[in-house]
């Protein structure tokens, strides 16, 4: 899946058509794909909640991810030597039964509240964030409240009138040269 989503950026960012469609199962997953630096610096990541076919979700999350994550520009072809991609296929959602019941490490969240000013906003993390910060769960849930817009204090009150649902997640990474690897055996094994 890795190597359809590097795939997918090379022929964009070359501008030649869309790779052949993958081998692999054309299931329905909600997914996100993240592309980071070698340095482990995130340089896009973007995904769905709903379902979606793996062959056209990856197809557009690997170049909305690469391209339109509003955090960042856009990755352009010099960079992409330079990366590694991540898929993540969410699994067990699960209605919290408050902010504090899930587990860092194991469980992505999924929070959902109204800001100061009355507007419904909602944020996630995958899994692996909040451990890769080493925050802890009130550190999480309050970094989640500022990626979602909220301003104001925050307050234990307002933690908990937070909708959170908690989720797994199958993930897998490939860096560039893997990714060189893997395109090296398959022109070998095709001759």
């Amino acid at each position: 899946m890795c190597v359809y989503c590097f795939d997918v950026l090379i022929s964009y960012v070359q501008r030649q058509s869309e790779p052949a469609r993958p081998a692999f199962t054309n299931d329905a997953y909600p997914l996100f794909v993240t592309w980071k630096t070698s340095d482990e610096r995130l340089r896009g990541c973007i995904g769905t909640f709903s379902s979606c076919n793996l062959h056209s979700g990856l197809r557009d999350y690997a170049l909305n991810s690469a391209i339109k994550d509003s955090r960042f520009a856009p990755i352009r072809k010099e960079e992409i030597t330079d990366l590694s991609c991540t898929v993540s296929l969410l699994t067990n959602f699960e209605e919290a039964a408050d902010y504090l019941d899930w587990e860092v490490g194991i469980h992505g969240i999924r929070i959902e509240f109204k800001n100061e000013k009355g507007h419904h906003r909602s944020a996630t993390y995958l899994p692996e964030v909040a451990k890769e910060q080493e925050w802890t769960k009130i550190q999480t849930i309050d970094s989640l409240l500022r990626k979602g817009g909220y301003r104001a204090n925050i307050s234990p009150s307002f933690r908990s009138s937070i909708r959170t649902t908690r989720y797994c997640s199958q993930k897998i990474t490939l860096s560039y040269n893997e990714y060189l690897q893997h395109q090296q055996q398959i022109s070998h094994s095709g001759k």
